[in-house]
């Protein structure tokens, strides 16, 4: 064992905090720690039926500080020396309110239970009207179009649709907000100590992707375009950034405090932040002309261009092209599904619903009716899958569309909805299933035809996400609408990994973030190749799914 070297990668995803440790002479997986939200888990800040999610900043604290201290228990205290690097993915856009000490509002005595005050999740589509708001003057004001480098088209998930959403409505934490920071900014400067807002280094990921930042802007919009906004946000501009940078830049390094709390040298270097989805595309082994697909409860593709291939060109309809945001001097391209796993999820809770009302009308008591509900839970989707599996592609009349939380991409809209058609009195859960998921597989393929459609060829898709480990007939189903091979990694820790190799380059360990994915990639346990007879009747239903989401946006556009 190389006792030289070894780093900390941690995942803040949407549900928990993922801490692990890696050898980074072989990217051997030494130990991991998985800690839920416990507020989050309860449900507690949010509200579902207006699409508000919001998770408390003490949920991060706490679950990543037992995170690693779990994940350093099982190791030998006398290698906890050799940790020299921590880097730290986040779910994103996901942003906070702060003060002038850069502490989230929410951690303050005044709004400690304010919704308003905590992190926006990057679900949350409370924003769908600035969003819009956002648009209509990004195309119609004379000047730059600051969506250009977005897609063309902002969205109600990203950075200043939820600030302007927010101020506009909670007039207390508009006054009191002296700045805002994206969850993977935040995180470096907390484990740094770090309360200069204007010296905390803002991930170049977050800034490109979600906040219309790009060096031939000189930053962030114009002032001008801002105060025609809301002339409020002029003020705030001052308040924010306009470098940035790669996600293999130190950020600093372990402060007093945090390596008291955990153990830890104040030598541990510190790395830049960056998204989950971005850090997981490089522990997945990304690399020019292959997308990663991360499948999880939405999904995230992302595909890597060199500079010299890509040069002017702006690929419309996508969440954003910029150098470095993935690959550093490489331009990363980044599009997605805004639900994908969710979608099953909601049609395993639809099919499970009489499971809960099992105690309310008496027949069995509380505590029975929720481990009877958790048993059947468990299995529905594994069965619904087995059955889905023996149905003929084609051979069902039902169709659905995956629009469920709204559409990312091609062309991010979220006032869209989702759509299940076809149906007769013979279509039972299976088939419906099936269409479901059959649904998110055309919505994969609309995006890689829009890449290809700007002359960006995709050789092959990389899978990485639960998604992908858990369900080989939803891979195979995806495999087959876009008539091309998957390979699954290895490794389900593709997240914390390509954070572990982020922070491997930063201590230095590695030069580039390629060295550190060679000696530390994974590689793959599971392939999928298309089944020629089965992407033929795939080319036939997509023509099908195409019509039925423009019939849904026409719809859309005439609801009252």
């Amino acid at each position: 064992m190389n006792m030289d070297n070894f780093v900390i990668g941690l995942d803040f995803g949407t549900d928990s905090c993922r801490a692990i440790i890696v050898n980074t002479a072989d990217g051997e997986i030494l130990s991991e720690s998985v800690v839920n939200y416990p507020r989050w888990i309860k449900g507690e800040f949010c509200n579902a039926d207006i699409n508000q999610f919001r998770q408390h900043p003490s949920d991060y604290l706490e679950s990543m500080e037992n995170a690693i201290l779990r994940a350093l228990q099982e190791i030998p205290s006398r290698t906890h020396s050799y940790i020299r690097g921590i880097s730290a993915a986040t779910t994103g856009s996901t942003i906070v309110p702060v003060n002038k000490e850069g502490i989230p509002l929410s951690l303050t005595e005044n709004f400690y239970n304010n919704p308003d005050a905590m992190f926006i999740l990057w679900k949350d589509h409370t924003a769908v009207k600035e969003a819009e708001e956002i648009n209509t003057l990004a195309h119609s004001w004379g000047g730059i179009d600051y969506t250009k480098y977005e897609g063309g088209v902002y969205s109600a998930e990203w950075f200043w649709a939820k600030i302007l959403h927010i101020i506009r409505t909670n007039e207390e934490i508009s006054k009191a907000a002296y700045s805002w920071l994206e969850h993977c900014d935040w995180i470096p400067a907390v484990l740094t100590g770090n309360r200069n807002l204007h010296k905390i280094k803002r991930s170049r990921c977050a800034a490109g992707h979600k906040a219309m930042w790009h060096p031939s802007f000189s930053g962030l919009p114009s002032v001008d375009f801002l105060e025609r906004l809301d002339k409020r946000l002029p003020i705030l501009r001052e308040r924010l950034y306009t470098e940035t940078y790669t996600a293999d830049i130190p950020a600093g390094t372990l402060s007093p405090k945090w390596a008291a709390k955990l153990g830890l040298s104040e030598n541990v270097v510190v790395g830049t932040g960056a998204f989950d989805a971005h850090m997981g595309a490089v522990g997945g082994g990304i690399s020019p002309g292959t997308l990663v697909k991360v499948m999880g409860t939405s999904s995230c593709d992302m595909i890597v261009v060199s500079k010299d291939i890509l040069r002017d060109r702006l690929v419309k309809g996508i969440c954003g092209q910029v150098e470095g945001s993935i690959i550093p001097n490489m331009i990363g391209l980044e599009a997605g599904q805004s639900a994908f796993g969710d979608i099953y999820a909601w049609f395993k809770k639809m099919l499970a619903w009489p499971l809960s009302l099992m105690h309310k009308i008496s027949i069995i008591d509380k505590e029975k009716s929720k481990k009877i509900k958790n048993e059947i839970d468990a299995i529905i989707i594994d069965q619904l899958s087995r059955e889905a599996l023996r149905i003929k592609p084609g051979s069902s009349s039902v169709l659905a569309l995956d629009w469920l939380n709204g559409r990312r991409s091609p062309y991010a809209n979220q006032f869209l909805r989702g759509a299940i058609a076809g149906l007769t009195l013979g279509s039972d859960a299976p088939r419906i299933f099936r269409a479901l998921v059959e649904a998110t597989a055309f919505g994969t393929r609309s995006i890689i035809e829009r890449f290809e459609e700007e002359g960006i060829h995709i050789k092959d898709v990389i899978g990485i996400g639960g998604v992908s480990k858990k369900s080989p007939f939803v891979v195979q189903v995806v495999s087959d609408v876009i008539n091309r091979r998957i390979r699954v990694a290895r490794t389900e820790q593709t997240v914390a990994l390509g954070a572990a190799e982020f922070a491997a380059v930063a201590s230095g360990s590695f030069k580039t973030i390629e060295d550190a994915q060679k000696a530390m990639g994974s590689g793959f346990d599971a392939e999928y190749v298309p089944n020629p007879s089965n992407t033929k009747i795939y080319d036939r239903l997509y023509t099908k799914y195409k019509l039925l989401g423009n019939l849904i946006e026409k719809y859309t556009k005439t609801e009252v």
